[in-house]
């Protein structure tokens, strides 16, 4: 298995592997799966920022992707970013994820991003969870029920880990 940065060609695996997360799952909160183009769209925003967006491939297969996007648009939030991994529903419990959230978390500080923030869709996604301790996250708290989803009430999990110098020092000057 390796770790790539995403390339246009696999916006179709990504696509798929989104689509099963939004139909069966509560790590999403999507109820429709977007279109191909959309997931294009996305990752063009992200790579727009100058942001990592990468995927897990294996025997020339996209079997998970992660990228780092804008914890929210305000100029003070530009050092902060919020995480998101997918792994291929056949493929879960194998430590593709660890390895993808791993590499995010080194691309990202070669960018002297200061923050990480994982939201978590469902309380009862305990990989998840688990996952994100092991990357070195810390609970910060629980948005309780903001979501429903499959006839359920899903709590949101928020996570945090300090990236590179964290907020030990001021960050580099950047635009914004």
């Amino acid at each position: 298995m390796t770790i790539r940065a995403c390339q246009e060609a696999d916006i179709a695996a990504i696509t798929d592997i989104y689509a099963h997360h939004v139909l069966h799952g509560t790590a999403s909160f999507e109820t429709t799966p977007p279109s191909s183009d959309e997931m294009r769209r996305r990752r063009a925003d992200i790579l727009g920022k100058s942001l990592p967006y990468l995927v897990a491939e294996d025997n020339g297969s996209v079997i998970g992707y992660a990228y780092a996007g804008t914890y929210r648009p305000r100029a003070a939030y530009r050092d902060t970013v919020e995480n998101s991994v997918y792994i291929r529903h056949d493929r879960i419990g194998r430590g593709i994820g660890k390895r993808l959230l791993d590499a995010l978390i080194r691309e990202c500080e070669t960018r002297d991003l200061r923050q990480m923030i994982a939201v978590i869709g469902d309380s009862a996604h305990v990989a998840s969870i688990h996952l994100h301790e092991r990357c070195g996250f810390r609970l910060i708290g629980v948005l309780a029920s903001v979501g429903y989803k499959h006839g359920r009430w899903l709590d949101s999990v928020l996570m945090q880990r300090a990236l590179s110098t964290g907020d030990t020092t001021p960050p580099s000057v950047r635009d914004g």
